[in-house]
């Protein structure tokens, strides 16, 4: 219920743009969001953003990671900029409805390598 896009390979300091549309079918949202997981770790918060725009990111992603969304279209982007080779993971698109229903993308690769 959860359609993700935009994952690929960039070299470090490169830029990519994640995406993801929620079904129609899934009511009340009350926030959507990042995570990610690299091998070997757990997965972790990226960046979320709740209906009325309050945006938390996570201190390493901070300045370089800009979220946002289009309550409109039920949609999150997710810009990354000035990439690092730290950032290579799986990255998880998320949503939380107001009933605490969880719903996950199928999951994306970053691969930030030279």
């Amino acid at each position: 219920q959860l359609v993700e896009s935009g994952g690929g390979s960039v070299q470090p300091g490169g830029s990519l743009r994640l995406s993801c549309a929620a079904s129609e079918t899934i009511f009340s949202i009350n926030a959507m969001g990042w995570y990610r997981q690299a091998p070997g770790k757990e997965r972790e918060l990226v960046a979320i953003i709740t209906t009325g725009g309050s945006a938390n990111y996570a201190d390493s992603v901070k300045g370089r990671f800009t979220i946002s969304r289009d309550n409109a279209k039920n949609a999150v982007d997710l810009q990354m900029d000035s990439l690092k080779p730290e950032d290579t993971a799986v990255y998880y698109c998320y949503l939380r409805t107001y009933y605490i229903n969880h719903y996950w993308g199928q999951g994306t690769q970053v691969t930030v390598s030279s």
